[in-house]
């Protein structure tokens, strides 16, 4: 019989997962068994993953250092190339935070997140998107990595399909 065990891990522990445009340190997938996989993520200045929506799963974002751009609402138009304009029906617009700002992100919902300092954020992220988001992570890193930074669409779009991911606006990897 295998005896279930907590995770703890001290700073800096885990597994580094490198690629689409941030560092990564994998906490805990949901392999071990858990109900979410959990990431210490490393934002670069000027990143911004776009707006997107998961067809299933929740997403937590706590920022633990710097500041992030964040939202997460259906907006009144989505054809608007930058998130950072978008305004849902009841006037929210997006939300810049410092340590201690949080987003909860439910199936469904639209969301994006940028760093738009010139400094490095660090994110407590953790995902129950089914497949382990760390396993689309690791092909997105793989994808990057054999495009050279330069992945073509048809092959983003699919790996993205397959996560059941719907991007709507763009990534910017940095400035």
């Amino acid at each position: 019989m295998t005896q279930v065990r907590g995770v703890a891990l001290g700073p800096g522990q885990g597994q580094p997962l490198l690629g689409g445009g941030m560092d990564a340190t994998i906490k805990v997938t949901m392999s071990h068994p858990a109900f979410a996989s959990m990431f210490e993520l490393r934002v670069p200045p000027g990143f911004d993953v776009g707006a997107h929506v998961h067809g299933q799963g929740e997403e937590v974002f706590y920022v633990v250092r710097g500041q992030l751009d964040v939202l997460a609402f259906e907006p009144r138009d989505r054809s608007a190339t930058d998130w950072h304009t978008w305004e849902s029906a009841a006037g929210e617009r997006f939300l810049r935070g410092g340590p201690g700002a949080f987003l909860y992100v439910p199936p469904g919902v639209p969301h994006a997140f940028g760093n738009p300092t010139d400094a490095e954020t660090v994110v407590f992220f953790q995902s129950s998107v089914p497949g382990g988001h760390e396993n689309y992570f690791r092909e997105l890193a793989d994808l990057l990595a054999r495009t050279h930074g330069r992945p073509p669409e048809a092959e983003a779009i699919e790996l993205r399909r397959r996560y059941q991911i719907e991007q709507i606006t763009g990534v910017r990897l940095g400035h």
